[in-house]
């Protein structure tokens, strides 16, 4: 059986490529452009192997914020009625992905305003990821992933939503896990300047079937919800 979330939460990352390019692409763009190989190094490895240990640092903030958002759903689905708490949460997370792939087909773009949620807790984290500048270590490199992984994105938050609604830690963290492998493409691509997959997933006809293939999901997550009330 296929786990839509995790699937669509892979797809949101992929093709949201041109919204991760914007939020992080420069960023990762202008500390591999300083990375320099030692003598006798391969440049292009070098700078592969800090994007790889940077994005897995990314990737990895993101599971964490999916088993929290999860393990939390679960833990206060203890205070209320079971039913009507798990119809609420499957009926956000269908909305959302209904949001979603309205985003990603370019039809309306209301997911951006979620980023302004995140900006309260960025405050406090961007001091820390400001220190581990110039990244020039692979722990540095890591630990700086591992911090802007919660720079605020409106697309990290539309699929957290996801998170929630799975009402699991290990769920919740796979469909995190999920996403920012779909994003890892994007800004490997944009690190080491093989965009040809980036302007693929940014083709007019890739983004309009993917964000319906989007919108199906979330539909039939409401209808599994809606069918539970009967």
């Amino acid at each position: 059986m296929i786990d839509y979330s995790v699937t669509g939460a892979f797809l949101v990352g992929l093709m949201g490529a041109g919204h991760c390019i914007g939020m992080c692409g420069g960023l990762i763009g202008a500390f591999s452009s300083k990375l320099s190989a030692k003598p006798g190094q391969n440049q292009l490895a070098t700078k592969l192997t800090f994007l790889l240990t940077y994005n897995a640092g990314r990737i990895l903030s993101y599971g964490l914020a999916g088993a929290l958002v999860g393990g939390s759903a679960s833990a206060l689905g203890m205070l209320f009625d079971v039913d009507t708490y798990l119809l609420a949460l499957r009926t956000l997370a269908g909305l959302m992905m209904i949001v979603t792939g309205l985003y990603i087909a370019q039809i309306w773009s209301g997911v951006v305003q979620i980023e302004r949620l995140g900006k309260f807790i960025w405050r406090f984290i961007s001091p820390l990821a400001n220190k581990v500048v110039p990244i020039k270590t692979m722990k540095n490199a890591f630990l700086g992933g591992m911090l802007w992984g919660w720079l605020p994105c409106g697309l990290v938050y539309s699929t957290l939503t996801w998170a929630v609604a799975a009402n699991s830690a290990q769920q919740g963290g796979l469909i995190m896990l999920a996403f920012g492998l779909g994003t890892l493409p994007a800004l490997l691509s944009a690190g080491v300047a093989a965009n040809l997959l980036s302007q693929w997933v940014q083709t007019k006809a890739v983004r309009l079937l993917s964000g319906l293939v989007l919108i199906l999901f979330g539909l039939q997550t409401l209808y599994i919800a809606i069918a539970q009330l009967n």
